[in-house]
């Protein structure tokens, strides 16, 4: 699956500032079906693309027009991996919710949190780092 066209940075940022605030209000409110909403959000990124993304969207409209111009770009891959593992803990979470196993719920949205408010906070993104690890560690395929 291609990755997509290459990112102004800026998006993805903006992308886990609203993540954190969403995963935090889930967080203390406990109420699961933002965290399902938050899942298909994450879903979209991972397995449709970046472009169509809601938060992506957000930005696009009506974040990116009021900021200069950036010829900054960022690689794709990196960031839909990330989504993907967003998507998985925010899917646990659910599951653990829905189920009243309210624990895995709370576990697994704190670790969605966490990684949310490093690139939010530190423009660190855990996923990506992931994928970038994953890529050094994996052979590559040979032609034959």
């Amino acid at each position: 699956m291609p990755a997509g066209p290459a990112v102004d940075p800026r998006g993805p940022r903006f992308a886990a500032i609203l993540t954190t605030i969403v995963l935090a209000v889930v967080l203390v409110t406990g109420w699961w079906p933002l965290l399902a909403a938050q899942t298909v959000v994450f879903a979209i990124g991972a397995f449709i693309g970046l472009k169509p993304a809601p938060y992506s969207l957000v930005y696009r409209y009506l974040v990116a027009p009021r900021l200069k111009p950036t010829s900054e770009r960022e690689d794709a891959a990196p960031l839909r991996f990330a989504q993907a593992v967003g998507f998985v803990f925010a899917l646990v979470g659910t599951i653990g919710y829905a189920t009243e196993v309210t624990a895995l719920g709370v576990v697994a949205t704190a670790f969605a949190l966490f990684a949310a408010f490093l690139n939010a906070a530190f423009n660190f993104c855990l996923g990506c780092e992931m994928y970038l690890l994953i890529r050094r560690i994996t052979p590559t395929a040979k032609p034959t």
